[in-house]
C-alpha cells in the first residue's frame, strides 16, 4: 500500500495537459506491447530491470510519476534503449524560434573607389 501511495502522490503533483497525459498513456501501451511481443512476463521484466511490479504497471499505464531512469531500465530490458535518442530529436518549433532570433547583421555600404576621369578627352578615345 505504501508503494501505491508514493506512486499516486507523485502523479497528483504534476499538472499535465490532457494531450500530454494521452501521449504518456500511449507510451505505456507501446512498452506493454513490446513486452508482450517478446513473450516476457511482468515478473521477468521487473527482475531484469530491478524494479517492482507496481512500478512496471505504472509505466505501462503511462503514469507521469515514473522516473526517466526507471523507464530507461525497462527499455533496456526490451532492447529499445536507442529509442530514447529519438525524444525531442527533431525540434522544429525550437529551430523556428532560434531562426527568428537570429538577426542578419546589416552590412555597411562599401565605399567604392571613385572612378578616375580619363586624362584624355572622349573624342581622342574613339580614334
Amino acid at each position: 500500500m505504501a508503494i501505491l501511495f508514493s506512486i499516486m502522490s507523485k502523479t497528483t503533483s504534476l499538472r499535465l495537459l490532457p494531450p500530454v497525459r494521452r501521449l504518456l498513456a500511449g507510451l505505456g501501451e507501446h512498452v506493454k506491447l513490446a513486452r508482450l511481443r517478446r513473450n516476457l512476463s511482468q515478473q521477468q521484466v521487473c527482475e531484469r530491470a530491478e524494479i517492482s511490479r507496481p512500478t512496471l504497471r505504472a509505466i505501462e499505464r503511462g503514469s507521469p510519476g515514473v522516473s526517466l531512469g526507471t523507464l530507461a531500465a525497462v527499455l533496456q530490458v526490451l532492447a529499445l534503449e536507442k529509442d530514447i535518442a529519438l525524444i525531442a530529436r527533431d525540434d522544429e518549433l525550437g529551430r523556428r524560434l532560434q531562426d527568428a532570433r537570429l538577426e542578419t547583421p546589416k552590412r555597411r555600404a562599401q565605399r567604392r573607389p571613385a572612378v578616375r576621369a580619363s586624362a584624355k578627352p572622349a573624342d581622342e578615345l574613339k580614334s
